[in-house]
């Protein structure tokens, strides 16, 4: 392979990666995930580093903030829309060290990221991944 020219993907390409394995997923599962927004980023911030007590910057590939499917209450008040965070370096970093297509590992941890919080077991968030053909 010729690697002249050859770059790790920007934050806009990793973002419409991260698009296009999330229209992968089943329906159902998409239906689920109303409003979420998915952001891609380089690194965690300064404060989910502190709050998770990361060793490095790399130590954390994806992250879901929100309220969990499972602690939702119809009384709760209007709360800040559910947000699954990619970090890009981290998630090249994993590539570059795994066999594991970029497209796949987007899939995984957009899938974890989101399945923990509406209480799915392992299992089911396997299913859905096979569901999708990752």
């Amino acid at each position: 392979m010729d690697w002249k020219g050859v770059k790790a993907p920007t934050l806009e390409e990793f973002e419409a990666l991260a698009d296009a394995a999330f229209a992968r997923l089943p329906a159902g599962f998409r239906a689920r995930c109303a409003g979420l927004v998915i952001r891609v980023e380089d690194f965690p911030d300064d404060e989910v580093a502190a709050e998770m007590e990361l060793e490095s910057p790399f130590d954390l590939l994806g992250l879901y903030q929100g309220i969990s499917h499972v602690d939702r209450s119809v009384m709760e008040p209007a709360h800040m829309p559910d947000m699954v965070f990619l970090y890009r370096r981290p998630m090249l970093d994993y590539w570059a060290e795994y066999d594991e297509p970029l497209d796949h590992l987007i899939a995984h941890v957009l899938v974890h990221e989101i399945g923990h919080h509406m209480g799915l077991s392992d299992d089911d968030m396997h299913a859905i991944e096979e569901a999708a053909g990752d």
